[in-house]
């Protein structure tokens, strides 16, 4: 995607429409929406049941596996009312349309599930300090159909994940997910065949381990983007030199790269010519080497050596 704010050279009106609302390598929309709607809707299912038979059944392992996957159709609920409004278009009071939100519900998302680890840590230390006799067969049962609900809503991404960070996200937790009632299927065995009753929160313990595991890294970058922190896998310093290595680039300063979502990446920069007469050819090589780096909106001030430059501050 290009932004019309592209230094110098006037953009005409329909040519901005087309830049902005162009979205590079973006997912099937229809194809996304289908999978996050059957996704929701199984882990819906599966929750009430995991929850119900670990009420009946006095299993923390259930209800914390239940909690996280409530916790998970929370997730895929934001990400793709994220992924819809993303798509909505440019206006005067949003110029860049609603893609920050991206960020901030993935920052949202990470703290639901931190709220979840602490839940799950808490009910778990409880039943090991108080044990309940659990029912070994149910649990395993229960657990089994989790890991077949969460291994195929992971398979609905799989095709996607490539596309889309939110995409990626959605995989990779639910696949995650498919471990953990892996886990809790092998307490509820252990306790069917030696009466273990420990093993299940310590099953409880080892799902928060996954989810801290899992979230923290979410938890850091989202944190960071919404501050609007250059993106993990750009660094400032490599960015200006490939800048300043072009041809017709005298120096490059004020360098500021942040992202506009989960997927897209800006930068604005001052670029002093050696020649302004250079000023058409030195940008469309600037853009494409900026292209190549990940960074698709790139807005840029042209300067000569004999200018001052007046934003000292920055």
């Amino acid at each position: 995607m290009k932004t019309p704010h592209e230094g110098a050279a006037p953009v005409s009106a329909a040519e901005a429409a087309h830049h902005h609302h162009h979205h590079h390598h973006a997912p099937r929309i229809s194809s996304l929406n289908r999978a996050f709607l059957l996704g929701i809707a199984l882990n819906v299912a599966f929750v009430v049941v995991e929850f119900v038979v670990g009420l009946c059944k006095g299993s923390m392992g259930l209800l914390s596996d239940a909690g996280h996957n409530l916790s998970d159709v929370a997730g895929l609920l934001l990400a793709l009312l994220a992924f819809r409004l993303a798509q909505r278009r440019a206006t005067p009071r949003y110029t860049y349309g609603l893609r920050k939100s991206t960020v901030l519900i993935s920052l949202l998302n990470s703290v639901i599930l931190l709220i979840a680890v602490g839940v799950i840590i808490a009910e778990s230390i409880g039943r090991m300090l108080h044990p309940e006799t659990v029912a070994g067969g149910a649990i395993a049962w229960t657990a089994g159909v989790g890991v077949a609900v969460n291994g195929f809503t992971a398979w609905l991404f799989m095709k996607d994940r490539a596309r889309d960070l939110n995409v990626r996200g959605a995989y990779l937790h639910m696949a995650a997910d498919a471990l953990v009632s892996v886990g809790v299927l092998v307490s509820g065995l252990v306790i069917s065949w030696t009466g273990w009753r420990l093993i299940d929160p310590l099953v409880g313990l080892a799902v928060a381990a996954v989810i801290v595991a899992s979230v923290w890294s979410l938890t850091r970058d989202s944190l960071r983007l919404s501050l609007d922190g250059v993106p993990a896998g750009l660094d400032i310093a490599e960015i200006t030199r490939r800048m300043a290595s072009v041809e017709g680039v005298r120096a490059v300063h004020h360098v500021h790269v942040w992202a506009m979502s989960t997927t897209e990446n800006a930068l604005t920069a001052h670029v002093v010519l050696q020649r302004l007469e250079e000023l058409e050819p030195v940008k469309r090589a600037l853009k494409a080497e900026l292209r190549a780096g990940g960074i698709e909106h790139a807005t840029l001030e042209f300067e000569t050596a004999a200018e001052s430059c007046c934003d000292r501050g920055e």
